[in-house]
């Protein structure tokens, strides 16, 4: 197991953020939670206190699309609880819907989450680790991040722009002894999960029922897994694995493969 001492996590109040912080404090950190909600932050504090008593679990209320809000959350759980060895950013939201349907506003929001909350984040927090010469952030993309599904026209670029930050990121931050690994995990049974499945489109529904729904603990094994063995793309599951791998050769077949399920579905709807 990985040692940490300290691992501050956006999105921590539930779902893969949630699971990681424990297998974070099971190897011995001390864990700073940073969501929007104050009432989920708390449920998920006493549930990490009950895990590991010993370990302190700070919990902060904030915003990551509001850089001031964010960059005030990072300050304050670095000096309570000093510069952390792992940043992992699991905050994120998902609007599923037609292209044609969705206003302007869901794309504009979906991005100042999902790909500049990341950034805010880590902007401020990998100077410090810059200045003690070693450090682990972790961006949680997507398999959308891997290959742009119906249905997922605001959620997927997002996902594909921490994608570029991470591997722009991992050539200019190494030498300094920063490392940075990108997480692909496939649907997996979260709060987010839910709210996406309000909007999203049959189409949609059939296509990623195809990969099967992962629990978020499972998701954080593998994201552990993956950094204690010093990966940079983690991808849970064969199929996130092989579409990482082998994206250029077999998204043709898929891109074939989920037309038809497409035709499908509207068929039916007419």
């Amino acid at each position: 197991m990985m040692k940490v001492e300290h691992g501050i996590i956006t999105g921590g109040s539930s779902g893969i953020g949630l699971e990681t912080a424990k297998l974070l404090m099971e190897a011995g950190a001390n864990i700073t939670l940073i969501a929007r909600d104050g009432e989920k932050l708390e449920k998920a504090a006493r549930e990490l206190e009950k895990l590991c008593p010993e370990r302190e679990v700070l919990t902060l209320v904030a915003d990551v699309s509001d850089r001031l809000e964010i960059e005030a959350a990072m300050m304050n759980s670095c000096d309570r609880l000093g510069t952390p060895d792992i940043l992992v950013i699991s905050a994120g939201i998902a609007y599923p819907g037609y292209f044609l349907e969705m206003p302007v506003k869901v794309f504009e929001q979906t991005m100042s989450v999902n790909y500049f909350g990341a950034l805010y984040s880590v902007k401020a927090v990998v100077p410090l680790m810059v200045k003690r010469g070693k450090g682990t952030v972790v961006l949680i993309s997507s398999g959308a991040g891997l290959m742009g599904l119906y249905g997922y026209a605001a959620y997927s670029p997002s996902k594909f722009a921490l994608r570029g930050l991470a591997e722009a990121l991992r050539g200019e931050l190494k030498p300094l002894g920063i490392k940075i690994a990108v997480v692909y995990p496939p649907d997996t049974d979260t709060p987010q999960l839910r709210t996406e499945n309000l909007t999203k489109p049959p189409e949609t529904q059939e296509i990623t029922a195809t990969a099967g729904i992962w629990k978020p603990e499972d998701v954080a094994k593998a994201i552990v897994r993956g950094l204690e063995k010093g990966e940079f793309a983690i991808t849970p599951g064969i199929e996130m694995t092989l579409l990482n791998r082998l994206h250029s050769l077999v998204s043709p077949g898929l891109n074939w493969y989920f037309d038809r399920l497409v035709a499908k579905i509207s068929k039916q709807h007419q």
